[in-house]
């Protein structure tokens, strides 16, 4: 959260009420989340029922490099290194649906394979799908 704010605050950006407590949620619940799971909390909360509130918070956390986008389970993680300038992987639990961000990045080596072949990259989505060390052990 502190890099968050610093970023923002250095930045010039809002760092509304809606978007600080939608960047906690992911923070506090280690696990991705549907943008409907977060909106059910901050209806409960009294910031927002309508899709739109959850939908611009998530829209700006992703824009600024606090929350990424897992496109296999439509849901959102928070960014373990906000701030930082990187192309995030992940690896997707089959069973438990935990997700967990890389450290190091393959997709340099799908940037440089593109640049050699005079194809431009827009977006990289690497999401590695398998099963986590305690799913392992319990099947």
């Amino acid at each position: 959260m502190n890099a968050a704010l610093v970023h923002c605050e250095k930045n010039g950006l809002k760092f509304t009420p809606v978007r600080q407590r939608v960047f906690e949620i992911l923070l506090s619940e280690h696990k991705a989340m549907g943008a409907y799971d977060i909106l059910e909390i901050l209806a409960k909360e009294g910031m927002g029922s309508q899709p739109p509130v959850v939908y611009r918070a998530l829209d700006f956390l992703g824009t600024h490099g606090f929350v990424h986008k897992i496109e296999k389970l439509n849901a959102f993680v928070a960014c373990e290194h906000p701030g930082s300038d990187h192309d995030p992987a992940f690896m997707i639990c089959r069973s438990c649906t935990k997700v967990v961000e890389m450290n190091g990045s393959p997709n340099s080596e799908i940037s440089s394979a593109a640049k050699s072949m005079g194809f431009e990259v827009e977006a990289i989505v690497v999401e590695a799908e398998g099963l986590c060390p305690t799913c392992q052990d319990t099947e």
